[in-house]
């Protein structure tokens, strides 16, 4: 009898969108098989290590055969207090530890899980961009429709929230911020948050702020928390990933915080997905939020002295280029005459540099490439030089 052939892939996953970054993993493999000596400045990946204080804790946690079952399914209650007593000490902001934080593993789930958790099919999504890939990555599961805020050079990389058409504005329901920004490294204040809540009063949608460079700020200015913005939590929250301020891209850990009916959506849908976060992790995000910071001070320190080394040669060979406020990326201009793509291609193959080109982070975000500053003071400036050896700019020579 003659079987009837099938595909075990669903339509879903099938039309999931292309992974921005994994092509561009697949480039950087090509050419270091070739023997090149690759500086890879395209990454987003801490490449310092987790600080020793906070391995301890989670050896000393996971030696304890209570951390060994299943965590409770919003996350321990230390963990989530210790969210709240964070964000008063940090921020001056006052969170209910039950009904307000919402445990993830990593931020990035959360970010796919809110159009899942919160939206309807006839429903839109406000995304920025340039912005995150991943970010369209909850739109594919959610099957859901969604719409793009330019974040333009002139506007300091802030959405227009007038140049929103009122057909957008009347099906949108909920809005992705991201500040400091993913990838312009562009900083928000308290004013531009005032004005996004009121937006989203008016308008009767929600905001989701993504603060995934929250705890990286330069010349000596701490970014801001949406939440500090007056009536914040009335219509939204924020997520916030120990990745980037502890180095634990790797341990899979954050947490969200803010309005409690988006919250409860968050852990009505995690429910039925995990069983939270092994236990032991939850105590090591513990003592990384509540011990002292001084790690976190060192790893900006030394972010800022690479930013410093990055912008200086890029200036001598004549790149106009801004210095960044926050984060650890910088968003350059290409030369004249290049595409975002094409000028980092040239990098790869002719200098042994890696750039992610703008154009993967939107339409926007074309004519810009993202230089990540996760190699070491004396990489960065070689990365530099040999781009100067291509003679692209004005005080280059070949």
């Amino acid at each position: 009898m003659k079987m009837r052939s099938f595909l075990l892939i669903s339509n879903r996953v099938k039309n999931m969108p292309p992974h921005f970054f994994s092509s561009l993993v697949k480039k950087v493999e090509a050419t270091k098989a070739t023997g090149m000596d690759i500086i890879n400045l395209g990454r987003g990946n801490p490449d310092q290590p987790t600080p020793d204080h906070i391995i301890k804790a989670l050896q000393q946690a996971a030696e304890r055969p209570d951390t060994h079952g299943y965590s409770p399914f919003n996350g321990i209650p230390e963990f989530r207090k210790a969210v709240a007593d964070y964000y008063k000490r940090e921020y001056g902001v006052d969170v209910d530890p039950d009904t307000e934080v919402a445990i993830l593993g990593g931020s990035k789930i959360g970010l796919v899980e809110v159009p899942l958790a919160m939206l309807n099919d006839d429903d839109i999504l406000l995304l920025p961009d340039p912005g995150y890939p991943d970010y369209l990555s909850g739109v594919s599961l959610a099957n859901i429709a969604y719409e793009t805020m330019p974040l333009l050079k002139e506007n300091g990389y802030m959405p227009d929230f007038d140049a929103i058409p009122d057909i957008v504005k009347q099906k949108a329901k909920v809005m992705y911020l991201n500040y400091p920004n993913n990838p312009t490294s562009a900083v928000a204040t308290i004013p531009f948050f005032d004005e996004a809540v009121s937006f989203a009063k008016e308008n009767e949608l929600f905001i989701l702020h993504d603060m995934a460079y929250g705890g990286i700020g330069f010349d000596g200015e701490k970014p801001v928390s949406f939440l500090q913005a007056a009536g914040a939590k009335e219509i939204g929250i924020e997520m916030y990933t120990l990745s980037k301020t502890y180095n634990m891209a790797g341990w899979r850990v954050a947490f969200a915080v803010g309005n409690a009916e988006m919250i409860a959506a968050i852990n009505t849908l995690q429910s039925h997905l995990f069983i939270s976060i092994f236990p032991g992790i939850q105590h090591a995000a513990i003592a990384a939020l509540g011990d002292d910071q001084a790690c976190v001070r060192d790893l900006t320190a030394l972010y800022e002295g690479r930013r410093n080394v990055l912008i200086n040669e890029a200036k001598r060979i004549g790149w106009d280029v801004e210095a960044p406020k926050a984060s650890f990326f910088a968003w350059l201009p290409v030369p004249e005459g290049y595409s975002s793509e094409a000028f980092a291609d040239i990098l790869l193959q002719k200098a042994g540099v890696v750039v992610a080109p703008g154009h993967g982070f939107g339409k926007h975000g074309e004519g810009y490439v993202r230089v990540g500053l996760l190699e070491s003071e004396e990489r960065i400036a070689e990365a530099v030089r040999r781009i100067e050896k291509l003679g692209i700019f004005s005080n280059s020579g070949v």
